[in-house]
């Protein structure tokens, strides 16, 4: 995602809870004397969701989002053809089924019968359409949809503005109840791509009538037809969602969440101790104080996201391989995890994360470097390399800014750490620039072939779904709208070589054996990390606390809440819980 997408976030959304099995209850929940779980009256059925470094969701629209908060609250009012579960695994959503054809260009979908939007309206194939179609128009300003569609025919045509539209041409509706897309290529991937947000579906009555500020309107009961629908929505306060009636699945047990924002992260944490949210993540400083709270409210596990820092090919001095490579060499990342995160997240030199498809055991730092202690002797060697190819010395030497929206102790003490290796191991002198979240994002995009954009900035990446494509050709690739580095996109002596990389990473796009596919894969993740297309920080891990009266929710390392799962998650009786008195249930 993402940020994606890149996805850059400062707290994951709460619902994260390490089961084996639904309806368990997270750190054991109220019970009643035969040991049972009791579910709290209805009344009590409010969850408090909070964002963290948040002073608002960057939008609701589910063409435009990125980023992991926005995202959240879109998958819960709006859904698509197909979704994936906790196990990240495809399955048919607003589809009863799906098929493809032999060749593996043309997929058809049947609807479930008798869908609707929250208000009531039929939900038919004609919207399905609509709503791809939409993302993907030129006035929908999407930075998104054309990287996650791009393999419907003649979606680039749509989205440069060449074509009017694809309906009746890459999607087809024969009949209300069933969707064609038609391919431009085959991949193994394309119905992974169907989950992302940018094909969900939208009403069309509501753009006619709101335009672009349909999101101050969704209280009137409009919007998508997932599992709820928005109640109350003020911009800098919260979101609050209520169950949607015309939900084509189990109805949610709970009868109100609500997203309360929180400008500085560490708030989040200082109010789930005072009993006024369900959930927080945890400062890395409160780490031993969350592990000791009682009913196991301390939760933790892999995600399937990066942290990393990357820099402008366009933007001097880092147009220079050998300078890239001293940055990258100067971190020690096992430093950062250990000292910075005590130990709550994995240091890595790697973009595709462990627990992916592809994960590539053997791949190495720049420079064949092994570990994740960075070299500084070979750092400073190269950085002097560098700039004497480029003609420059210290003195001669551009300002460098690393750019981030860091707004909690731990990772600004990340940034200054970073801030102080690459100071004293390259004697550079490095201007910190803290940026509002949603600004960065706007700031990383506009970065694309502009060598005056950022020069350097930390960011991160979470799973839209299971496959290397999602990690490498989706953000590398010469048209990837996320390549904000300008990988293959500039006029370095390594410039072709980047680009026949790029070609490697369409070919395993392509490609229909799946043990070739990874393998050159792996080829083409070594490359960008040579390359320093990132310098991959750490893996995430989900390190949170969560109140015991929680029941129901299931861990997954993408770190969303499946729409189905909702029926599964209530609130019991368990006398460790928020106060929610302050919000009602109409």
């Amino acid at each position: 995602m993402q940020s994606g997408k890149s996805i850059v976030r400062g707290f994951l959304p709460s619902l994260l809870c390490v089961l084996a099995v639904l309806l368990v209850a997270c750190g054991g929940g109220g019970t009643n004397q035969n040991g049972a779980v009791t579910k709290a009256s209805d009344d009590k059925q409010i969850y408090i969701s909070p964002l963290g470094n948040r002073t608002d969701i960057k939008t609701f629209d589910p063409a435009l989002a990125t980023d992991l908060d926005s995202i959240s609250a879109i998958q819960m009012v709006y859904t698509g053809l197909v979704s994936l579960n906790d196990k990240l695994e495809v399955q048919d959503q607003l589809a009863a089924s799906h098929s493809v054809s032999a060749d593996g260009l043309t997929w058809t979908f049947k609807l479930k019968p008798g869908l609707k939007f929250s208000d009531g309206t039929p939900l038919t194939s004609k919207d399905v359409a609509y709503s791809i179609d939409r993302a993907l128009q030129p006035a929908t300003k999407s930075g998104a949809a054309l990287t996650y569609l791009g393999l419907i025919k003649d979606a680039d045509k749509l989205s440069e503005g060449k074509i009017s539209t694809i309906i009746g041409d890459g999607i087809q509706t024969p009949d209300d109840q069933t969707v064609v897309i038609i391919t431009s290529q085959k991949a193994a991937y394309f119905l992974e791509t169907l989950t992302y947000n940018t094909s969900f579906v939208i009403e069309k009555s509501m753009i006619d009538k709101y335009g672009d500020k349909f999101a101050d309107h969704l209280s009137e009961g409009i919007g998508g037809a997932g599992p709820w629908k928005v109640s109350k929505y003020v911009h800098g306060q919260a979101i609050e969602f209520v169950p949607n009636p015309n939900y084509y699945g189990k109805q949610p047990q709970l009868k109100k969440v609500v997203m309360p924002f929180y400008q500085q992260s560490d708030t989040v944490w200082q109010v789930y101790q005072t009993g006024q949210v369900h959930s927080s993540g945890v400062p890395s400083s409160q780490l031993d104080t969350a592990k000791n709270l009682p009913n196991k409210q301390f939760h933790q596990s892999n995600q399937l996201g990066i942290y990393f820092y990357a820099m402008n090919f366009l933007a001097k001095p880092f147009n220079n391989l050998k300078v890239r490579q001293a940055f990258a060499l100067a971190i020690n990342k096992d430093d950062i995890a250990n000292k910075i995160y005590k130990g709550s997240v994995v240091p890595t030199n790697h973009i595709v994360p462990s627990g992916m498809p592809g994960y590539n055991e053997s791949l190495t730092g720049p420079q064949g470097v092994k570990d994740t202690k960075g070299n500084r002797d070979l750092a400073k060697q190269l950085f002097n390399q560098g700039l004497q190819e480029e003609g420059m010395t210290l003195a001669s030497l551009p300002p460098i800014t690393f750019t981030t929206s860091a707004n909690s102790d731990t990772s600004r003490n990340e940034v200054a750490a970073v801030q102080q290796m690459w100071e004293s191991t390259l004697g550079v002198k490095i201007n910190l620039e803290t940026m509002e979240f949603n600004k960065l994002l706007d700031e990383i995009d506009n970065a694309k072939g502009n060598p005056k954009g950022l020069q350097i900035w930390r960011a991160d990446w979470y799973a839209d779904y299971p496959d290397p494509q999602d990690w490498l050709t989706l953000l590398f690739s010469k048209d990837a709208h996320k390549n904000a580095m300008n990988y293959g996109d500039n006029q370095t002596p390594q410039n072709a070589a980047e680009q026949a990389n790029q070609a490697l990473m369409v070919q395993a796009d392509a490609n229909n054996n799946d043990s070739e596919r990874m393998q050159q894969y792996n080829k083409a993740e070594q490359e960008l990390v040579n390359d320093v297309a990132w310098i991959p920080i750490y893996q995430d891990t989900s390190t949170y606390v969560l109140k015991p009266c929680v029941v129901g929710v299931v861990d997954n390392a993408q770190g969303l809440t499946p729409p189905d799962d909702w029926a599964n998650i209530y609130i019991s009786t368990d006398s460790t819980c928020a106060d929610t008195s302050q919000y009602s249930i109409k």
